[in-house]
């Protein structure tokens, strides 16, 4: 299907509509009166063939195809910021501050190598990274950006996807040695576990078109994921680990993967920003340089 540039402009102003929460605001956004705003909706619904929102009279809800379709207006909205931003770098360089938030081990692992780079690019812009497990309330401690590992919860928010991060089964060699490998999921039940906090109390590992839940139990438990990967390590457990993590400890023969012909849930990196912030030069430079270079990332991960 060819796309028109009247369908550009109308997935931009489908992609408002969902960020700004109703047709009036998308509208007041875009400059646009709310019968334009509506047109746009209904033509692209006409041309897709699909229904992308189920609509009340003050509020609506994506549908499933809808919600597909939006990641795909949101990304070509991005881009073409992007474009512009980087036009608008050549005139004026951006500085002032941003206060970032991400969890301990990610943010050291992958989060902080990426803004590394984005200083040496950016040098008038200050950064202060608040490295917690914890979940902040953004709103309240004056956050910029925060990094999640989770899809968004608070509809108040906006996020954009960075990454889908690859997990893995790891216990160490002395652990496997004195309790055995397990071979099948069932077997995991009867190992002892390394309890991430921050994560589901059920683990599912699918293979084809079979799924196997899992409750792991463990005498270690803790809500930093360093922490959890180092008692894997030490040999207290099996543990879901991200591969980013587990491989380079893998390779050093300090962890062995488990029944590696099973698959795992991806852990999906998010960065969660107030509504409104990306109007700022120094916002848009950071989102249009994280979703760079973790499209990257993601090629080699």
């Amino acid at each position: 299907m060819n796309v028109s540039f009247e369908q550009l402009k109308s997935m931009v102003v489908y992609a408002q509509i969902v960020e700004q929460g109703t047709l009036s605001a998308a509208a007041r956004h875009l400059n646009l009166s709310r019968a334009v705003v509506s047109y746009h909706l209904k033509k692209l619904e006409t041309q897709l063939g699909l229904k992308l929102l189920n609509r009340t009279t003050r509020s609506f809800t994506l549908t499933e195809a809808g919600q597909q379709y939006y990641q795909h207006c949101q990304e070509i909205a991005l881009q073409a910021e992007a474009a512009n931003q980087q036009i608008e770098n050549l005139k004026h360089e951006p500085e002032g501050l941003l206060k970032i938030t991400c969890p301990v081990n990610v943010g050291l692992q992958i989060i902080v190598p990426a803004l590394n780079i984005f200083k040496i690019q950016f040098p008038k812009i200050e950064l202060n990274i608040i490295l917690t497990d914890d979940i902040v309330n953004i709103m309240q401690e004056g956050i910029d950006l925060a990094i999640r590992g989770a899809p968004l919860v608070d509809s108040g928010l906006q996020a954009l996807k960075l990454i889908s991060m690859k997990t893995c089964l790891c216990a160490s060699p002395d652990y496997l040695n004195k309790y055995g490998r397990p071979v099948s999921p069932t077997e995991l039940n009867e190992h002892n576990w390394v309890l991430y906090k921050l994560s589901s109390s059920t683990l599912t590992l699918t293979k084809g078109t079979r799924a196997y839940s899992v409750k792991p139990k463990g005498s270690i438990s803790t809500n930093n994921a360093a922490a959890r990967t180092a008692f894997v390590e030490g040999g207290h457990g099996i543990a879901r680990i991200p591969l980013y993590d587990a491989a380079p400890k893998i390779a050093a023969h300090k962890l062995e993967q488990l029944l590696s012909d099973y698959e795992l849930s991806n852990i999906e990196l998010y960065c969660v920003f107030p509504p409104g912030s990306a109007g700022s030069k120094k916002h848009r430079v950071l989102l249009s340089f994280l979703k760079e270079h973790f499209n990257h990332l993601s090629k080699i991960m």
